[in-house]
């Protein structure tokens, strides 16, 4: 696993082992970063939120193509997130979390924080990404102009009810990736 392109390309990123975590693989991520190129512009990319962020994979290949900052919240590879974002040389534009999604979320709404790009990957068939959804959208944390990203098992259907699904990538039998935007009313 490692970063594609930008200020830190080719950075090899530590992952757990023999770990239940499920990285993203590489030719999943460069293929959502290239949908994702032609949708926003990085370097107008002022607040980043990776939920479920294992490595750190996704936040900070957002930050090494020039977003400005990443939230990251996972319940336990803060460690190895930490000790990338080290590597990488973001530690003075990131912030990691530790704990339950939910409990995280809503600390992060009482600080006023809107995001600009929201990466969801958690654990599959488990009903998280809905969850997931759900209080970002009671919580508010999306900008109106902003994106999500949602990776999931290839046979899961998410509920997206206060979000339109603007994109799907199956890959495989195993992942899909929707990209998502706030419902306009």
């Amino acid at each position: 696993m490692r970063i594609i392109t930008g200020k830190v390309k080719g950075l090899k990123l530590k992952a757990p082992k023999g770990f239940s975590t499920r990285p993203t693989a590489d030719r999943v991520k460069e293929s959502v970063f290239n949908v994702l190129n032609g949708m926003i512009d990085f370097d107008e990319v002022k607040q980043v939120l990776d939920v479920f962020a294992g490595t750190g994979s996704l936040g900070l290949e957002s930050l090494s193509r020039g977003a400005s900052a990443v939230t990251f919240i996972d319940f336990a590879t803060t460690e190895i997130i930490s000790e990338n974002v080290r590597r990488a040389k973001f530690s003075d534009v990131t912030k990691i979390l530790r704990g339950d999604f939910a409990k995280a979320l809503k600390k992060i709404s009482t600080e006023q924080t809107k995001f600009d790009l929201i990466f969801i990957d958690p654990p599959y068939k488990k009903n998280l990404a809905e969850k997931t959804l759900e209080l970002i959208a009671d919580f508010e944390l999306l900008n109106e102009s902003g994106l999500i990203v949602v990776e999931h098992g290839a046979d899961e259907i998410i509920d997206t009810k206060n979000f339109n699904s603007i994109r799907k990538i199956t890959y495989g039998r195993t992942t899909a990736v929707e990209f998502l935007v706030m419902k306009s009313d």
